[in-house]
């Protein structure tokens, strides 16, 4: 005896259908999250990009700064500041000069003593 189809379960009928349903969900899942990571790997290059190009002003900014800095200490521009501003300033007299020396050059008293030769004891 054949079966017809009204004898059937729905579950049987809507199984192949079902199937592909899954399958268009999961081609579909996986091209949308394709495109969504594409897009990201793009928004991450162009905030790379506006990053780099930042940090390269930046250098440029510094550089000019540092430069600028170097020219200001100057004893030149320092010179005519001082013109400029009235200021009334004069190098300093050799009499105002305190030179002190380095620390670590001269001996201390306990390394003369030790450098010194031994003096001979009266017999």
């Amino acid at each position: 005896m054949s079966r017809n189809r009204k004898s059937q379960s729905a579950a049987i009928r809507f199984a192949p259908a079902l199937k592909a349903l899954v399958l268009c969900l999961l081609l579909g899942g996986s091209g949308v999250g394709y495109v969504w990571q594409q897009d990201q790997i793009a928004g991450l290059g162009k905030q790379i990009k506006a990053r780099e190009s930042r940090l390269e002003q930046l250098q440029e900014q510094n550089d000019g700064l540092r430069r600028q800095l170097e020219t200001m200490r100057s004893p030149g521009f320092l010179q005519r500041k001082i013109l400029e501003l009235n200021l009334g300033l004069v190098p300093a007299q050799i009499s105002q000069v305190i030179r002190l020396a380095e620390p670590g050059t001269e001996p201390s008293p306990l390394q003369q003593l030790a450098a010194a030769p031994p003096t001979q004891s009266a017999r």
